[in-house]
């Protein structure tokens, strides 16, 4: 499947739009939008994941202390995103351009059906030279089917419209070779797929106003590389950051990408929440399936089935010590799935191109 070189998916992160009291920072949204406005009519097709939903609310209305935080992010993110909208909105139509709202919860994705109806409105909206704004639905997105946050949507986001670029916008310059606080540490350049020797500088410390950090961003820019789609994470406090980058300049960290996955891949990466059953492989299996040579996983290799599943549903496959090595689709049920394990000769379990390895 072939990427569309000029698709770009921009994700705006609470701390780039969030001021230091919490409150939302117009300006920033204002300089966005320009740099938008200008990519836009110079042929691109740019989708924005934008966040400050919640960073919006607090400055309309001012809750009870008594209030339980998830009841108090629903009021925000409910009051605060019809005024997030509306503020793209206006400055978009300064521009002669316009905005759609596009709020998904990670339920939307739950299947092959969903994915592609989500994929045909975000598409049909860029043919037609709408923006999408896509966020979260925080109003109903209280349980364990959250995302992780906007990053983790905005790499799903990449993969769905077959986009070139997934452009991360944080509030650091990039992934550090040691503390971003320390002054001999300095900004990595470039990030090679498969390499993860980046991990020892990266720590799990969340964002001051969303819920991810630089560890998140870290894992689903790897993930998003390595279904063919280029990352960068960079600064979006500075003026001009979007154009700079779409220039080339080098700014930030950059994740390069290996081949270009499948649609069906893309899907299957990002939808580890909804696996209905989990697969147990030997040692054999687990070296054929990293090996270079594409391989599919048969039930030769199979150990143990766990959970009940059918035939095209999700499954995960995990080396005899429970170390989790991939998500595939299921070409049968989980009954024959267990009738055939350690049997040779027997049609594969998961095909390879319904197949997608972790490598960090």
């Amino acid at each position: 499947m072939f990427l569309n070189e000029k698709r770009i998916v921009i994700k705006v992160g609470s701390n780039v739009l969030a001021q230091p009291d919490g409150g939302l920072s117009v300006e920033r949204i204002r300089q966005l939008t320009s740099q938008i406005a200008t990519l836009q009519k110079s042929g691109y097709e740019l989708v924005l994941v934008s966040s400050g939903a919640v960073a919006s609310g607090r400055s309309l209305i001012q809750l009870s202390e008594k209030m339980d935080e998830v009841s108090q992010r629903q009021v925000l993110a409910a009051v605060g995103q019809v005024k997030l909208l509306n503020i793209y909105a206006d400055f978009f139509q300064k521009s002669d351009m316009l905005c759609a709202q596009v709020l998904v919860t990670k339920e939307d994705f739950r299947d092959r059906e969903h994915y592609l109806n989500m994929k045909n409105c975000i598409t049909t909206l860029l043919d037609n030279n709408v923006v999408p704004i896509i966020n979260e639905n925080d109003v109903v997105s209280v349980t364990e089917l959250m995302f992780t946050d906007n990053d983790e949507l905005a790499g799903l986001v990449s993969g769905m419209v077959n986009a070139s670029k997934l452009i991360i916008l944080s509030n650091i310059d990039g992934i550090y070779n040691g503390n971003p606080k320390d002054k001999s540490s300095t900004v990595i350049p470039q990030i090679s797929y498969g390499d993860k020797q980046f991990t020892q500088y990266v720590t799990s410390e969340k964002s001051n106003f969303g819920r991810g950090g630089m560890m998140t961003k870290c894992s689903m820019a790897h993930k998003v590389a390595g279904l063919g789609i280029a990352v960068q994470i960079a600064n979006g406090t500075k003026d001009g950051i979007l154009l700079d980058i779409i220039d080339g300049k080098p700014i930030g960290t950059s994740f390069i990408p290996k081949k270009t996955t499948s649609n069906i891949k893309k899907w299957v990466a990002h939808s580890d929440g909804f696996v209905k059953g989990t697969v147990f492989i030997d040692a054999g299996a687990v070296q054929a399936l990293l090996s270079d040579t594409p391989t599919s996983l048969l039930p030769v290799g199979v150990l143990k089935v766990e959970g009940v599943f059918g035939k095209g549903d999700l499954i995960r496959i995990c080396d005899r010590s429970g170390k989790q090595l991939g998500v595939g689709k299921a070409q049968y049920n989980s009954d024959k799935a267990e009738d055939l394990k350690r049997k040779k000769n027997q049609k594969a379990l998961v095909h390879y191109d319904y197949l997608f390895l972790n490598h960090i």
